[in-house]
């Protein structure tokens, strides 16, 4: 309760003793706040890095998207086309619709010579109404069709003599190269390249080779993309967009070349396709190991 208050000097009382309490216990120390964080860090980044390798692991991740080559990818694909060149001369295979609609197909079927520059085939054209079977030659300047046989005098209509022993018909690339080496250059008839797709994919069958590999660095500088990892009769190979056009070298990885490769690590060239149209797209597939067989001099060879 309240005291009275105090006279001037009237001395102080003494206070009443106090009870003596219970000491008090010592608390438990806390965990310090830091700790706390670090394992909380730690949890964060453990289960950010289970995602990323989840990420990794689905199609279209980033790790996958297409991007400018490396100084390794470029040395790559600066090897292609020298690698081609010595494995000459091999088989080819070309692809491609035989019109600009997609209906039906042109395959040929041929070996090509890089170190002359030659290549012979046997060319099937195969749509909703025919097929149509031959045999063609061509080089840097143009093609040649081989004449089908005349008909014998008295022969059947629609039927024609052939010459013996060759036949008629060729269908692989060995056939072509045989039946080309029985013909003589009046047997063929020549003509420069068109525009047509056929032209176009034969003249990139003739020209994709070059004697010594490219520059990497100058090539890595006109626009080539790695777009992706794929495999092909169980090998793996990369694949790369070409070089783009001059002015759509800063483009987007969207605005890409018309010609895509599949190159091994070793700079090996598989295939190339080349875009004809939108969404059209010729198919070259070149054979892994080199032939023995040798492309004849005709047409191009006088007499």
């Amino acid at each position: 309760m309240p005291q009275p208050p105090r006279k001037p000097g009237e001395p102080r009382k003494p206070g009443k003793p106090g009870k003596p309490g219970k000491p008090r216990e010592p608390r438990e120390p806390r965990e310090p706040r830091k700790k706390i964080w670090v394992a909380a860090i730690a949890a964060t980044t453990a289960l950010a890095g289970a995602l990323t390798a989840l990420l990794l692991l689905l199609p279209g991740s980033g790790g996958t998207s297409p991007h400018p080559v490396s100084a390794d990818e470029a040395q790559r694909l600066a090897l292609a086309r020298f690698r081609a060149y010595e494995a000459s001369p091999a088989e080819v295979t070309v692809r491609l619709p035989a019109a600009g609609t997609g209906d039906g197909t042109i395959t040929v079927r041929a070996v090509v010579d890089h170190h002359a520059h030659r290549a012979v085939g046997a060319y099937e054209i195969v749509d909703d109404t025919r097929t149509v079977q031959g045999l063609l030659a061509w080089d840097q300047e143009g093609i040649a069709v081989a004449r089908p046989p005349a008909a014998a005098p008295g022969a059947e209509p629609g039927r024609t003599t052939a010459r013996t022993p060759a036949p008629d018909i060729v269908t692989t690339a060995a056939q072509a190269v045989r039946r080309a080496g029985t013909l003589k250059r009046e047997e063929w008839t020549r003509r420069p390249y068109s525009t047509a797709p056929l032209d176009r994919a034969l003249r990139l069958v003739v020209s994709v080779a070059a004697d010594r590999p490219d520059d990497a660095a100058l090539l890595a500088r006109s626009g080539p993309l790695w777009l992706r990892d794929e495999r092909l009769d169980g090998h793996g190979y990369g694949v790369f967009s070409g070089p783009r056009p001059t002015q759509s070298v800063s483009a987007s990885p969207a605005d890409d070349s018309t010609l895509t490769y599949w190159i091994d690590a070793d700079g090996n060239l598989r295939r190339v396709t080349a875009r004809m149209s939108p969404g059209h797209y010729a198919t070259v597939d070149f054979v892994a190991t080199r032939v023995r067989t040798v492309v004849p001099g005709a047409p191009w060879t006088k007499g």
